[in-house]
């Protein structure tokens, strides 16, 4: 699975070389190097980064050339807004093609009965939802941030909880895991419109069946936000939601390796408010070359070999997992089930801000993160976020996942020792050179 011929899982493309002598890196972008050095030079030092970089941050993942050469199009070029036959610009003939093939490919992948492909984050795609559906005011049911869930989905800081009356579910106290029985005795106490299923940082499988019996119950709506495991489900290594959902969203640059943005699939009774709350609701044109970066995302995500990838992702988390806890490490809820993981730094005394950072010294990305029952804050809690898809993506496996597992637990144990952090510094750049970024020349 290594890329090393310029190709991820699922990308037929072949990566194009910089015309410098020595460099054939796919990224280096001349035209920009030719007309404005100092932002060029910035765009080497960030692939630089990359190349030298463990990224364990779950949200994060390697887009192929592919990808990157379609949202680096010409397409930039046109303005769409509106839907396909629908616009409000003309010369939109190519646009309506490459629109309704990304479309097409999104409800093929998921076996879905509509699909949007607009919306240009997760956040905005949650937010057209909301208004497809709710009024102002309405009642809606959503995991707590503290708890795993999302800003979008009722934090006070958000449109979400500013706009509509969200109330929270929660995880046990003793395992960290969702009681549906505990969900389903809110939903009856809040009586919401709709119910939120997902999560950022929960490292189970939700129970979809569960939901949509609790959502019924209640005359709810079910929104599923897959955009942390959507690459699992179209890769086939993780429960689907979308026969048990009204609505799914779902972003495409975290396990979907696509290009940043996202996807809303929907029962077909919803296909028209959902387009008219994406255009004109909450955004205005769509991007066509992210449409079209979509869509090369979608073919990529429908050949066998992604198959292979998504499995491979859930494998190497489950090793991740099990390495960890082999060296003494606390993960919350005790493991993982998908791609993610939180390890609980209070056994080792130390907070999120200062582990992220020298991580970052020792060429390991990770991102703090809260839990239940963290005992931190927001922006300095007591836990670190991990997960798997970018480094399989490199080609990793299970045994570079348990080296990772000891480079992770050795700095922990000696977070301020120099020698431990150069020396973790040398393996992680050892790691990185054995798997390099598929944006390699195939000359």
């Amino acid at each position: 699975m290594s890329p090393v011929d310029g190709r991820l899982p699922g990308d037929s493309g072949t990566a194009v070389a910089d015309d410098r002598p020595g460099d054939d890196r796919f990224n280096a972008k001349p035209f920009v190097r030719a007309t404005d050095p100092e932002l060029a030079a910035l765009l080497d030092a960030e692939l630089d980064r990359q190349e030298q970089t463990l990224e364990l941050i779950p949200s994060e993942n390697l887009a192929s050339p592919a990808v990157l050469d379609a949202l680096g199009s010409w397409l930039n070029n046109k303005y769409a807004e509106g839907t396909p036959g629908k616009r409000y610009y003309g010369g939109c003939q190519v646009v309506d093609q490459i629109e309704i093939l990304a479309r097409d490919r999104a409800k093929e992948l998921f076996g879905a009965e509509h699909a949007n492909v607009q919306p240009h984050s997760g956040t905005q795609a949650n937010m057209a939802v909301y208004q497809s559906a709710l009024e102002p005011g309405d009642r809606v049911l959503g995991m707590a941030l503290d708890q795993g869930g999302h800003l979008t989905h009722g934090s006070p800081v958000s449109f979400s909880g500013k706009i509509y009356h969200f109330e929270p579910y929660f995880v046990s106290e003793e395992t960290g895991v969702l009681d549906m029985d505990a969900v389903r005795r809110r939903a009856l106490e809040v009586m919401p419109k709709m119910i939120v299923a997902g999560y950022s940082s929960y490292p189970r499988i939700l129970d979809f069946p569960a939901f949509a019996e609790i959502a019924k119950e209640v005359n709810a709506l079910l929104l599923v936000d897959m955009a942390h495991f959507a690459g699992l489900v179209a890769g086939g290594a993780h429960p689907s939601p979308v026969p048990h959902a009204d609505f799914v969203t779902l972003t495409t640059h975290k396990t979907m390796r696509g290009p940043w943005g996202a996807i809303i699939l929907c029962k077909a009774q919803h296909a028209d408010s959902v387009d008219k709350s994406v255009v004109p609701g909450v955004q205005g044109g769509p991007h066509p070359h992210g449409m079209a970066a979509k869509a090369v995302m979608l073919h990529q995500c429908l050949q066998p070999e992604f198959r292979t990838y998504a499995r491979q992702v859930v494998a190497n988390a489950a090793a991740l997992a099990r390495g960890l806890r082999a060296r003494g490490a606390v993960l919350t809820t005790g493991g993982t089930e998908n791609h993610l993981m939180v390890i609980d730094l209070r056994p080792y005394g130390l907070r999120g801000r200062a582990v992220q950072a020298a991580f970052d010294e020792a060429g390991i990305t990770v991102n703090a993160n809260t839990f239940p029952g963290h005992g931190g804050t927001p922006f300095n809690p007591n836990g670190i976020r991990l997960g798997s898809p970018s480094v399989t993506s490199r080609g990793m496996q299970e045994p570079e996942m348990d080296e990772i597992a000891g480079l992770i637990v050795a700095l922990l144990e000696d977070l301020e020792g120099r020698a431990t952090r150069e020396s973790v510094r040398g393996r992680s750049l050892d790691l990185c050179r054995r798997f390099p970024l598929p944006y390699r020349s195939a000359a």
